[in-house]
């Protein structure tokens, strides 16, 4: 399975209505491409502590946050490849690590009931986070379409739309349907600039032309403040 494993960028996020959507994409036509996977379902578990440190943390914009995931790109079965990631961010640079494994072998993993499937560099920078949160847990489910574009110059500058983003605290599998709360409103859309340097010229004309601003958008965050926090206050006021 070749596949990416490192990557070191800056990640920019914006809030889109759909016809700015349509306008971006017009601009994008003569620099940007479809990349080879389409459209996508990303399909994602988070994992984290009991009492939430990870996200709480993160909401808290620091200037360095860290977060754990297990990712996959279709439904799968238990013996299909995901990606273990680990992502990391530190003055707005973010930095991710990731590592194929078997999905049950992934999740045993993190779980700390058995030893990663193969070790290596990235393997033991996870595990040593492991050891530093203990206990991690999925927590949890969240879900989105994605259209992914490449710059055809051959950079690494890339573009991402992401639609019908859903949350859920239950059924935390990847081998389950795609069901869950949205997080963000149908007429929205998320898209995020991916890329080691500057923004070309050509978006920063038509971000500037839409009045488009950078936005701080984090989904699981969001996940966290929509559905996980008001069921903890909730349990709270009836102990």
């Amino acid at each position: 399975m070749a596949y990416q494993a490192v990557f070191k960028r800056y990640e920019l996020k914006y809030l889109l209505t759909k016809e700015q959507q349509k306008r971006i994409l017009d601009a994008m036509e003569p620099y940007m491409a479809l990349d080879k996977f389409g459209h996508t379902t990303i399909r994602n578990i988070y994992f984290d502590t009991n009492h939430y440190r990870l996200i709480r943390r993160s909401i808290e914009k620091p200037a360095y946050k860290e977060k754990l995931r297990i990712r996959c790109y279709k439904k799968i079965s238990a013996s299909d490849d995901v990606f273990v990631e680990l992502k990391k961010k530190y003055k707005h640079v973010v930095y991710k690590r990731r590592l194929a494994q078997p999905w049950t072998d992934a999740l045993q993993w993190l779980c700390n009931k058995q030893s990663p499937h193969l070790t290596t560099q990235i393997s033991k920078e996870i595990d040593y986070f492991l050891k530093y949160y203990q206990n991690l847990r999925p927590v949890v489910f969240l879900s989105y379409e994605r259209e992914a574009y490449y710059s055809r110059d051959g950079s690494d500058f890339r573009v991402t739309f992401d639609n019908h983003i859903l949350c859920r605290k239950t059924d935390l599998s990847l081998e389950s349907e795609v069901y869950g709360t949205p997080i963000l409103d149908d007429d929205l859309i998320l898209m995020e600039i991916k890329c080691s340097g500057g923004i070309p010229l050509w978006m920063a004309h038509i971000l500037s032309a839409e009045r488009i601003y950078k936005t701080s958008f984090s989904k699981y965050g969001t996940a966290y403040e929509t559905l996980i926090y008001p069921q903890l206050k909730e349990e709270k006021t009836h102990v």
